[in-house]
């Protein structure tokens, strides 16, 4: 194994080149590396997940803005959000976001996958066909059942704590129509009830830890460069006048290399990652590639469209009563006994996930399923990374599950160093600004319930004085933020969708009504819609189905 191109073997030939370790990436290279005849080379921009805070949950505090672990990404100013930008974190290391996010361990519900069958053609992304997958590497601290899956690499645990006002919360919830919920995982979320998280012990279980580092390492035909930054695919005509995907130019710090693959490149670089690496490749939309001078090798309109994400609205509630983390951490003998537990017992606040508690429920009656999703947290702040309140509080943050506003992800320049243009959109449609007024609602009736009303809530953001449709659209663009799901950038979609980048199988198509050979695009951007809910477990989902196909050459 080596870490840098500078110590790689002369041998730059690989049966699979596998482009980004993150979520789907090392659990590829996990799965292809199982039959020894082959070699599998991973190509990470960040670096190896030997940073501590990456291990310990709260650590995504650090993690998150800091260039060791996070791409730094920005949106461009969004209409929606009434002209503001919005920090775009993902993951620049070994475990990609899973190194960085929420830890919170779900599927989403199952219409997903059927709506994904009906869109792509193909049943084999009805849930009853993807369940099997998320088994397959599951390891659930209640042992395999009709759901669950045991004895896999991805660890699934209960949350080390618990908090009066979230358990207040969720007997209010009940109390305002939501059902209490053990597990979000079955099919339909609906409910309330504490997140399960990909923990170990009280310590973040990211996917580097799950898939590469107990048996990858030690696998003579696995090879690693870190620190080394993939420039473009190679994409060559065949004699036949097709097109093949042949290998990848890398920068790995010191020099531009050639890395050449026999069987097939697979981009694991995620929903932004992913069609940027495609684009300046010349795969991509026609116009914007010739606008930066890039030779068009796929004229591809879908790389980069279709953008996806949850956008939570995160409301603010004073309390008296009950202990918060604004109260907790307020002094040094507070964050003493905090670090203190952890260091002994694994438990309390520095073993907790960003949100602990969570809803699923509908913004109206007309929703057939739940549309809306709760992140309850006993803590407030103003924005992600500043100082949490000097009051005792808890937030609120519900999301629209299913937004109907999409955008885009498009390059800036033919230079790879250069992020970007992130432009997602939000609220571009009535039906999303609607679901935001309504969600708000929800809320207020939720906290309004007897269950909460010993601990005085007072709603602190946004403030009761808003109360009409566009009062509190035209608010939720004030405050609202990303849930950090970006999702559907290079789509899966039937052969009859000119916005399709992508086949049921992951592969890439050529603009002409076929292929380009040994190419795939395994990760979230796959996504032909989002899934309602968290969106990293899905994307592991999807590339033990992409391994799978892989290897029995399909």
């Amino acid at each position: 194994m080596s870490t840098s191109k500078s110590e790689a073997d002369a041998d730059n030939t690989f049966d699979y080149i596998v482009i980004g370790g993150g979520t789907a990436g090392a659990l590829m290279c996990n799965r292809l590396t199982r039959k020894k005849q082959q070699r599998t080379l991973l190509i990470e921009a960040g670096r190896r997940d030997d940073y501590h805070w990456i291990h310990i949950p709260v650590g995504y505090l650090y993690c998150i803005g800091n260039p060791r672990t996070d791409w730094l990404y920005n949106t461009e100013p969004d209409p929606g959000l009434n002209g503001r930008a919005l920090r775009y974190p993902r993951g620049k290391t070994l475990g990609g976001s899973s190194s960085i996010n929420g830890m919170i361990y779900m599927r989403g519900q199952a219409r997903d996958y059927d709506q994904w069958a009906t869109l792509t053609g193909d049943d084999a992304w009805r849930w009853s066909e993807v369940l099997p997958a998320f088994k397959q590497h599951e390891d659930h601290y209640l042992g395999a059942d009709e759901m669950h899956g045991a004895g896999g690499e991805w660890r699934i645990e209960k949350q080390r704590l618990r908090w009066d006002i979230l358990d207040a919360f969720a007997l209010a919830a009940q109390e305002a129509g939501i059902p209490h919920s053990t597990d979000f995982n079955r099919g339909n979320n609906e409910g309330v009830g504490y997140f399960q998280v990909n923990q170990k012990n009280g310590w973040r279980w990211n996917t580097a830890k799950a898939f590469l580092r107990p048996v990858c390492y030690g696998r003579p035909n696995f090879e690693m460069w870190t620190n080394a930054h993939v420039t473009r695919l190679i994409v060559e005509t065949q004699s036949d006048g097709s097109q093949r995907c042949t290998g990848v130019e890398v920068w790995d710090g010191h020099d531009m290399v050639t890395a050449h693959a026999k069987k097939e490149v697979v981009l694991c670089g995620g929903a932004i990652g992913s069609p940027q690496i495609l684009q300046l490749s010349g795969i991509g939309p026609a116009a914007l590639l010739q606008q930066h001078g890039i030779p068009v090798v796929a004229d591809l309109p879908g790389v980069g469209a279709n953008l996806q994400d949850h956008l939570q609205i995160r409301a603010v509630f004073k309390i008296d009563g009950a202990p918060t983390l604004n109260v907790l951490s307020s002094s040094l003998l507070g964050k003493a006994k905090i670090g203190l537990e952890y260091a002994f017992k694994r438990t309390g606040p520095m073993s907790m996930a960003p949100s602990q508690l969570g809803a699923f429920t509908r913004s109206s009656p007309d929703h057939e399923w739940p549309n809306l999703e709760y992140h309850v947290q006993p803590l407030s702040l103003d924005a992600f990374g500043d100082p949490l309140h000097a009051f005792p509080a808890f937030t609120a943050s519900v999301c629209n599950l299913n937004p109907t506003s999409r955008g885009t992800v498009r390059i800036k320049s033919p230079r790879y160093t250069d992020a970007p243009a992130i432009s997602p959109n939000y609220l571009s449609t009535a039906e999303d600004r609607q679901v935001a007024a309504d969600s708000l609602r929800v809320t207020r009736r939720i906290v309004a319930q007897p269950a909460l009303a010993k601990y005085k809530p007072e709603e602190w953001k946004p403030g009761v004085q808003y109360q009409t449709d566009e009062e509190l659209a035209r608010l939720a663009g004030d405050i609202a933020t990303t849930i950090f799901h970006p999702v559907g950038t290079a789509k899966m979609g039937a052969d009859s969708d000119p916005m399709a980048v992508l086949d049921s199988h992951f592969r890439v198509r050529d603009g002409k009504g076929g292929l380009i050979a040994g190419l795939r695009v395994v990760d979230a951007s796959a996504m032909p819609t989002i899934t309602s809910g968290n969106t990293n477990s899905p994307t592991l989902m999807m590339a033990e189905k992409a391994a799978g196909w892989m290897l029995k050459g399909e």
